[in-house]
């Protein structure tokens, strides 16, 4: 049985279903009027019909560009405003979607399929797009919910392993920004002695997406409660970019969540021993343990690159860092501290501190 439940919006509330094996009957096959990752119609082609918009999924192409290709595609495959498109794929396929859309023709219906666990648990719901301008990551976007979102994590069977850590990054980092309760629900469904492939998906996603409705719900345009969930991203996203993004997106946010927790010590913040910040920390490196040629990869990290893509952040303000750090209990607050060459050493040295630890 499909668990289903509705993600209330000012712009559309829709509904959320998740279950397993039930795409390719749900769905005798995809029309002309859907995006598909081009990895995604190699491994699953049953599903497609000819005819669909291929895309092929990469940071490069997460661009207005990439947005323009799939709007003259629809328009060439004559798709009407009364029509409805479909996007199956990561996130990336996600944010051009949203952002095509959102802006063919004014406003077009669509429902979006993630075949990638980070998709799954995270960024399917809260109706956010955000695309690459240049060499800033993230910084354009816009708020457009799809009608409905369909979760088969069947889709899992065919992912990477590292592709499956990177969506437990995202899952434990909701999980963790809105309660040590819910956290521990989380790490009751993670067993990392067994293959990741024979983890309960299901309960997994429904964890996490209920969790984030809570945020997404309360604070749906980023303005409060929901900016928490930026916890660990800030850092990470210096990291994708300092890297050329040879560190994936989920795996980034991983490590930026060691940064967030050396800085906040090094502010005092939070005293390093404890236990609450511990046990998200340990946890985090048991997952990172498992990214093949992470430290290799992040030991060419020039710190000065690294600052520089830390401190072009969209969520920065003129004077000022904006970051997600611990508080004294272990807890998430919203920090805000000046831009100087003090902090950008303290924040440098967190992060060697960070590639020392793993």
């Amino acid at each position: 049985m499909l668990k289903k439940f509705e993600i209330l919006s000012s712009e559309l509330s829709y509904e959320v279903f998740i279950g397993s094996d039930f795409v390719a009957s749900h769905l005798s096959s995809f029309s002309n009027k859907c995006i598909v990752d081009q990895k995604v119609s190699t491994l699953w082609g049953q599903l497609f019909e000819p005819g669909c918009i291929l895309f092929e999924a990469n940071e490069q192409n997460k661009t207005f560009a990439g947005v323009e290709k799939i709007i003259s595609e629809l328009r060439e495959r004559g798709v009407a405003r009364a029509n409805r498109i479909s996007a199956i794929g990561g996130g990336i396929v996600q944010d051009v979607s949203t952002l095509s859309a959102s802006t063919y023709m004014r406003g077009i219906k669509w429902e979006y399929y993630p075949t990638t666990l980070l998709g799954m648990v995270d960024s399917c719901i809260g109706g956010k797009s955000s695309i690459n301008v240049g060499e800033f990551k993230n910084l354009a976007g816009n708020f457009y919910p799809p009608e409905k979102v369909i979760i088969d994590t069947s889709f899992c069977r065919t992912l990477e392993e590292v592709q499956i850590i990177e969506g437990l990054f995202e899952a434990l980092k909701i999980c963790y920004a809105d309660s040590q309760g819910t956290f521990q629900k989380y790490l009751s469904l993670i067993n990392l002695k067994t293959s990741l492939y024979d983890l309960d998906f299901i309960a997994l996603v429904e964890l996490s997406l209920l969790t984030k409705k809570r945020f997404i719900e309360e604070d749906e345009f980023d303005q409060g409660i929901r900016l928490l969930l930026n916890f660990g991203h800030t850092f990470g996203h210096a990291i994708e970019a300092a890297t050329h993004f040879k560190v994936k997106h989920g795996v980034a946010v991983g490590l930026g969540i060691l940064i967030a927790h050396n800085l906040s010590v090094v502010l005092g913040l939070i005293d390093e021993s404890n236990q609450t910040a511990m046990k998200l920390i340990d946890h985090v490196k048991q997952l990172l343990v498992l990214v093949p040629e992470l430290k290799t990869i992040l030991s060419c990290v020039d710190p000065v690159v690294y600052i520089n893509k830390f401190s072009a952040d969209k969520k920065h303000t003129m004077d000022n860092y904006m970051a997600i750090l611990f508080r004294s209990d272990g807890q998430l607050i919203r920090h805000s501290f000046d831009k100087s060459q003090k902090i950008d050493q303290l924040i440098v040295g967190s992060f060697m501190r960070m590639l020392e630890s793993l």
